[in-house]
């Protein structure tokens, strides 16, 4: 498992380039802007999805989506991750033989960007899924807000990206960031599958919109508590009080709204006491 906190390369020159345009003023430009390119994921010898990414972390990438999708199960073993740059594939092998033709047929479109598909059967299983009641502290927000919004990351470079933290207490331990919020979220997902890593005391920080998809997502890894810069859809909210997570939307400086899982709150900080944003947080890039 690689050394945490794990956090973004905003340096890294494969994830940004250098456009020149010009100002409101007609002034000359140049501004970062943020890469896109296709990853093809492959399950053993079927083709599953072309997603557009920034590029980093592919395995953790196709581990993610492939396990959210229902296509890697808790159980199986990963043979080999190949991935090729060159053509812009990755290939995940599991000793499982493995066919999902018919499940391909019936991908359904969300609202999401990038990767935002969820497949009709992705709400199996929900049904008996109940979350660890863990507690979250009030404390921890405020201190996760503030550390996630100042780290050096290409939403600060560049804008027009979104990012997911898996947190445990008041720490950030692995920050992933994508164009689409699903794409960062399948990151976690795959550093948790590939490393074996418990998720019953972790917390989950998104900046995007707390959809029914991101409810059950984070669900379906077993982490109890969602936290969003965003607000919410009525769907997430319910589909949240269903599997009992603790769900909080539009958290910002002192302010935030919990809507699921109210009675695992642990209000020890007073929202007086913390300082608004400042001008060196996410606000400050351009989207």
């Amino acid at each position: 498992m690689p050394e945490l906190p794990l956090l973004p390369d905003p340096g890294n020159p494969r994830l940004t380039r250098r456009i020149s345009g010009t100002d409101q003023t007609g002034a000359a430009a140049e501004i970062a802007v943020v890469e896109e390119r296709p990853l093809t994921i492959y399950l053993n010898r079927q083709e599953i999805v072309t997603a557009m990414t920034i590029g980093d972390y592919p395995e953790y990438l196709a581990l993610g989506f492939l396990r959210n999708q229902g296509m890697l199960r808790a159980d199986d073993t990963v043979t080999g991750i190949d991935y090729d740059e060159e053509i812009e594939t990755v290939v995940v092998r599991t000793e499982r033989e493995t066919s999902y033709e018919e499940k391909l047929q019936k991908k359904t479109r969300t609202s999401g960007c990038a990767v935002g598909t969820v497949f009709g059967d992705m709400m199996e299983g929900l049904g008996d899924l109940v979350l660890p009641q863990a507690e979250v502290r009030t404390s921890w927000l405020y201190a996760l807000a503030k550390e996630i919004n100042t780290t050096p990351s290409l939403y600060l470079e560049a804008g027009a990206i979104h990012g997911t933290v898996l947190c445990q207490g008041d720490r950030p331990l692995v920050y992933m960031e994508d164009v689409g919020r699903h794409n960062a979220v399948d990151k976690i997902a795959g550093f948790l599958f590939r490393h074996g890593v418990a998720a019953e005391d972790k917390i989950l920080y998104t900046t995007g919109r707390l959809t029914s998809e991101m409810v059950i997502k984070t669900a379906q890894m077993g982490i109890p508590v969602l936290v969003s810069r965003s607000g919410f859809t009525a769907w997430g909210v319910e589909i949240a009080r269903q599997v009992g997570l603790t769900l909080i939307g539009r958290m910002r400086g002192q302010r935030f709204v919990c809507l699921a899982g109210e009675e695992r709150l642990i209000r020890d900080a007073d929202p007086a006491s913390v300082p608004a944003e400042s001008a060196g947080s996410r606000r400050k890039a351009a989207t």
